[in-house]
């Protein structure tokens, strides 16, 4: 199935896209390119291929949540533009 102009201004729709004609000849081109790849794969024998749930391994490397020095409270405060005795002053930007 070949990528048409019909399918590239349908999807440009579907996501409130505006596109010039050269966009659209380009979309359509890379589409059309793309759909050829995903049908070259269909058509590899994968039957000994085992099935992969995910296809890089990845391990977040986590810290223990464990209390340390900081910043001391006033050296924080005294580069605000605006502080109040517990914390950094922010203007409202929500009306009540």
């Amino acid at each position: 199935m070949a990528i048409t102009r019909e399918n590239v201004l349908h999807v440009a729709k579907l996501a409130r896209l505006e596109l010039t004609e050269a966009e659209i000849d380009v979309m359509q081109r890379d589409l059309d390119g793309i759909l050829e790849y995903v049908n070259q794969l269909s058509e590899l024998d994968t039957t000994d291929v085992p099935a992969t749930t995910q296809v890089a391994v990845v391990a977040a490397p986590f810290r223990g949540d464990e209390p340390r020095p900081s910043l001391p409270h006033d050296l924080a405060l005294s580069q605000a533009p605006r502080s109040s005795s517990d914390g950094f002053a922010v203007p409202a930007f929500v009306d009540e």
